[in-house]
């Protein structure tokens, strides 16, 4: 069966026209490599997402983990503990640091790392953890803050999918030694390209700035190797509007999950741990006991049969790309890979939407049961 419906995107940019206008007077101004604008994002993306911390605006969100991490001193040698449940990019940044990515399981609930499988596989050659808030629900950084204050570990935040979120009380990306936001279209907010670091003081923040601009800081002074990681200031004028329509963004994202969370039925709705405030960068359901093909099958209905656009974030565990090729039991994990199916959540999904997203799930689980 197939539908005539227009199709609900599962992640969709919104780019409006303040962007736009913003975009034109960078433009007009002639300024356009790193410049005011940048500096003006930094400042206020600190004052609004991270407790003031010192900010530091790149050309990715990678790039951010990679030249957060190196500022901290990574290097071959070293181990740093991650999810294999999460975006390639969180253990590809320790790679190319020349470092080791060490993966542990998650916590079936939330998606996060769990705190036990970390202080287990923690050895003489650790240094750091790198929590994932992932699809925007916060990772438990009290416990696994305890952790590494206990043996002698930095922490650097994942927060890529996070901006706004909170642990009880505080925003993530205040935690660790340093954090990593995403500006990529497809998040809660976006610069058009781009990531941000949050960092812990003026130390750290200065070697970022650093090495995103071949290790100088004044012109042809350079202190250190380093990369042409800069953003420019179309993004940064792009990200400054966006960050003002976050809140707002926001909000409709929870008001959708509410709605979800009340009414879906067949699958397992996200879990929202108590002092968490999740951002929903993905509304991810699990369909519980599935295989991958199972899963798979029910996406493909969502889409054929009721035009309800959705994704599988993630299908193999980092583990398991030939990039690593780690012989690891993360029973946890390779659940989670067959069930996850995540479903329209953002801003521009109308109520109508919302309920055509509701009838379409439960139409399928229901088939499916």
């Amino acid at each position: 069966m197939t539908t005539d419906l227009p199709m609900i995107p599962a992640a969709k940019p919104l780019i409006g026209q303040e962007e736009r206008d913003a975009v034109d007077r960078v433009l007009a101004s002639g300024m356009v490599a790193q410049g005011p604008e940048v500096a003006a994002f930094e400042e206020e993306f600190g004052a609004a997402l991270v407790a003031g911390r010192e900010c530091v605006a790149v050309n990715s969100g990678t790039s951010g983990q990679h030249l957060g991490m190196l500022a901290l001193g990574l290097g071959p040698g070293d181990e740093v503990i991650v999810p294999s449940f999460t975006f390639a990019a969180t253990a590809n940044s320790v790679a190319v640091s020349g470092a080791t990515p060490v993966f542990v399981d998650v916590d079936p609930e939330t998606f996060s790392l769990d705190p036990a499988a970390v202080e287990a596989a923690i050895t003489e050659r650790t240094v750091g953890i790198q929590p994932v808030h992932l699809y925007g629900h916060p990772a438990p950084m009290d416990e696994l803050l305890r952790i590494a204050d206990a043996h002698g570990l930095w922490i650097f935040e994942d927060a890529a999918q996070a901006h706004g979120a909170t642990w009880q009380g505080a925003p993530v990306g205040s935690f660790g030694r340093g954090a990593m936001f995403s500006l990529y279209p497809t998040k809660n907010m976006t610069s058009g390209e781009g990531g941000m670091v949050a960092t812990d003081g003026p130390e750290l923040a200065r070697q970022v700035r650093l090495l995103r601009n071949q290790g100088m800081e004044k012109q042809y002074a350079n202190e250190v190797a380093g990369f042409n990681n800069r953003m420019t200031d179309i993004h940064a004028a792009i990200g400054r509007v966006q960050l003002g329509k976050l809140p707002a963004w926001t909000a409709r994202r929870q008001e959708l999950a509410a709605h979800f969370d009340a009414h879906l039925e067949g699958v397992v709705t996200p879990v929202v741990r108590e002092g968490a405030v999740h951002v929903y960068h993905q509304y991810t359901v699990r369909i519980e006991g599935a295989s991958a093909a199972e899963r798979d099958a029910f996406a493909t209905a969502l889409r054929e049969e009721h035009a309800v656009g959705c994704g599988v974030y993630y299908p193999t565990p980092v583990h398991r790309l030939d990039t690593f090729r780690a012989d690891l039991d993360l029973p946890v994990t390779e659940m989670l890979a067959r069930e996850v199916l995540s479903i329209p959540v953002h801003p521009s999904v109308s109520d109508g939407d919302r309920d055509r997203i509701v009838a379409a799930v439960n139409a399928v689980a229901k088939a499916g049961a």
